[in-house]
């Protein structure tokens, strides 16, 4: 199958997996300059798809680093509200949102922390409704990535750059299950089995989890009516959608108090254009109370600093470790594809789905439901072959769930 084949099969994905545009649907991709070709054939299958409109949100890395060096600081400290508003409006509308990722992980290395944590407070602020939104499936969303020059190099640095590209794209091709004949069957089936393990522990219902590896030792309660969910979700209109490709994932939320205990890092965490690698996190109380870090402490500190509620867990995931990602044995430096590699947690605002009625509660009956709410949701990685975890039922029993990073349940 040749490049083009396989690029244009992934488009399809995208566009019929991912978001799954509906006839009449207005679909919003936001992107770098540098995916204009693969954006260019995204577009093309999504008007084929009956898309009504097709809208871009052009980024483009090396301007938005200029103005982090170049603007001045009370620049920082607004967003534009028209910008807010029309993703809002997409979203009252029954609009699609899809996200390609493909930035150098580093790609704002140097750049003044406060200036940076001053934007995404902003950002945050001004985009709390649209969050929202997306966080409770009003809408269809989903992330992808797409090889660039710069991420092609920091994942194979040994490669000349076009080979290095090359290499970024078959690992993508290969994760996305695009290499295979039937992409679309292939994910319909990988779904299913995703959906065998979250309707288990649904009729688990553990109370807590008790994460062990070496710099890991955690206790993490769960809320009453949680909800475990993963790979595809359903809109508010009832269709189906795939917020990542790809994902192995399944995931839930944690009670906002009930975290204890400290937890490693296992790869390193892309943030806001800075390397954060081989750090820790102390929690008493659900409560960040310590943090250290080999490199990127002042990234970690400004993550954690956002607001309130980026001090405590929002999310807690389960990925085997072998899986289709980790045993490629590449750290891609990419959340969306690290976090598929490996169990993981995120800090910041929980996922209103994982709760019973949850996408029906006001930010004050999920909070008293137990679920954390903040401006951010990070997710950073803790899975290794040497990761253990056992849920405690409500009889008060300890039982296996992970072992040595794969899935240890029993029917």
């Amino acid at each position: 199958m040749s490049f083009y084949q396989q690029l244009e099969k992934y488009a399809e994905l995208a566009v019929k997996v991912g978001v799954n545009v509906e006839p009449g649907q207005t679909l919003m991709i936001s992107a770098s300059i540098d995916t204009a070709e693969f954006v260019r054939l995204i577009t093309e299958k999504a008007y084929q798809a009956g898309a009504k409109q097709v809208y871009i949100e052009w980024q483009d890395p090396i301007c938005t680093r200029l103005k982090y060096e170049l603007a001045p600081t009370e620049a920082f400290d607004e967003y534009p509200r028209w910008q807010a508003m029309g993703r809002e409006e997409l979203a009252e509308k029954g609009g699609a949102y899809l996200v390609i990722e493909s930035n150098d992980p580093e790609w704002l290395k140097g750049v003044d922390a406060d200036r940076i944590s001053a934007a995404s407070k902003a950002a945050g602020i001004a985009l709390k409704k649209w969050r929202k939104s997306m966080l409770s499936d009003q809408m269809s969303w989903c992330i992808i990535a797409a090889a660039s020059r710069s991420w092609a190099k920091r994942v194979f640095p040994e490669k000349e750059e076009a080979k290095a590209v090359e290499a970024l794209w078959n690992a993508i091709f290969q994760a996305t299950r695009v290499d295979q004949e039937d992409p679309e069957g292939m994910w319909k089936k990988h779904n299913a089995f995703l959906q065998e393990k979250i309707a288990f522990l649904n009729q688990k219902r553990y109370k807590k989890l008790h994460y062990q590896a070496p710099g890991t030792d955690l206790i993490v309660e769960l809320p009453d009516h949680h909800i475990w969910c993963g790979g595809s979700a359903k809109n508010e209109r009832g269709t189906l959608f795939n917020p990542n490709i790809p994902t192995e994932e399944v995931y839930t939320a944690p009670l906002r108090l009930g975290t204890r205990g400290t937890v490693r890092s296992t790869k390193p965490l892309s943030y806001q254009g800075n390397l954060i690698e081989n750090f820790s996190l102390r929690f008493e109380n659900g409560q960040i109370v310590g943090i250290s870090a080999e490199k990127g402490i002042d990234a970690l500190q400004s993550m954690i600093g956002i607001d309130e509620g980026a001090a405590y867990l929002g999310e807690i995931a389960l990925v085997p470790h072998d899986s289709p990602i980790s045993n490629t044995d590449l750290i891609f430096y990419n959340t969306l594809y690290d976090e598929n590699a490996s169990c993981h947690l995120a800090i910041g605002s929980a996922i209103s789905t994982c709760i019973e009625g949850g996408t029906e509660l006001s930010p004050e009956e999920l909070r008293k439901a137990g679920l954390n709410e903040s401006m951010t949701h990070v997710d950073f990685m803790i899975g290794s072959a040497d990761l253990d975890i056992d849920g405690k039922t409500d009889e008060g029993i300890w039982e296996p769930i992970f072992r040595k990073g794969n899935w240890a349940l029993t029917s």
